[in-house]
């Protein structure tokens, strides 16, 4: 898959998009380009690491909500409401905001961040994208017994549980996978786009798991698509496709031109890498794909035309070109 920026009547630049779908027992619906060489899923990984922690029990033993869940898979814009979400699950976990250890960044919201300036006032690590997550894994530390202060280690017993659970649903083995860190500090796996699509298409069906792992997955879905503003955050992609689909997707995506996609009527895991990490490709590959595939009818296309084939603007706020999707010539 090619995704050109136009500027005028000329294709200004372009990005290859490798991309894979697979229904819930592995079976390919999709693949164009590089599907099995290792990749970071960065925040894609998200749900399933909520997931994990839901699978230990956080959710019963400290009165979590629905919206607090989804935030734990979110990377959040920021926004009063998942800042609340965030230090409403570090209270019920008995944890200040100095627990967390994913740093410190400006919120991703522009108007939230002129505000904090205007007032004064830094960001804290609540503002961070990945709080969310952070908070949860803190709450899964808190339910198995595991040291809260190094729950970024890799030999953490929580970090643990969640490696296993994530390869768990992909049909892989943690031991074999290569780590990194992530931007926000915690182990981060990479696997191949098929194995990823599996992990989605799990997700979407809750087929191919066992019994607690598919209730996990359906708890932190159900989530997803109940509070699509808590995963992202108002007017942004993974919420908008959410809300435009009506209960029909749960979708995240991840740094350096990640998506992952549940299409849960639809019954299909769909992952993609924008290979040069441009995320101004991920949205309209992703359309291009799920149309493609058909998850996505002509209505619900309609409604993220502005993600399928966004303007390009000049400083002067005059519209020069657009970012679209292009099949490529068979050679």
């Amino acid at each position: 898959m090619i995704i050109e920026v136009t500027r005028g009547s000329l294709v200004e630049s372009a990005h290859r998009v490798a991309a894979c779908a697979v229904n819930a027992r592995g079976g390919a619906l999709l693949e164009d380009g590089d599907v099995d060489s290792p990749i970071y899923l960065r925040s894609a990984a998200k749900p399933f690491i909520a997931a994990a922690a839901i699978e230990a029990g956080v959710a019963e033993r400290f009165g979590l909500e629905a919206r607090e869940i989804a935030v734990m898979a979110a990377s959040h814009f920021g926004e009063p409401f998942h800042v609340e979400a965030v230090a409403s699950i570090l209270r019920k976990i008995g944890l200040g905001e100095s627990a967390l250890q994913c740093g410190v960044h400006p919120p991703y919201d522009e108007r939230v961040a002129d505000q904090l300036l205007r007032e004064g006032r830094d960001p804290t690590p609540l503002y961070n994208n990945c709080s969310g997550k952070h908070a949860g894994i803190l709450a899964l530390c808190r339910a198995i017994g595991a040291d809260t202060a190094s729950y970024l280690d890799a030999d953490n017993p929580a970090q643990v549980r969640i490696l296993t659970f994530c390869a768990r649903v992909s049909d892989e083995d943690p031991q074999r996978w290569p780590l990194g860190v992530d931007g926000c500090g915690i182990p981060v796996y990479a696997t191949g786009l098929r194995q990823a699509a599996l992990s989605f298409a799990r997700l979407a069906t809750l087929e191919g798991v066992n019994a607690a792992d598919a209730t996990a997955l359906r708890i932190v879905r159900a989530a997803m698509v109940a509070h699509p503003q808590f995963v992202a955050g108002t007017g942004r992609f993974d919420t908008a496709v959410m809300q435009a689909a009506g209960g029909a997707i749960a979708c995240k995506g991840g740094a350096e031109g990640v998506v992952g996609v549940a299409a849960i009527y639809a019954g299909f895991g769909y992952a993609a890498k924008v290979l040069d990490g441009a995320g101004r490709a991920r949205g309209p590959s992703a359309i291009a794909a799920l149309q493609r595939l058909g998850a996505i009818d002509a209505a619900t296309a309609m409604k993220l035309a502005r993600f399928a084939r966004p303007v390009v603007y000049n400083r002067a706020g005059r519209a020069v070109g657009e970012i679209r999707a292009a099949v490529e010539e068979a050679r």
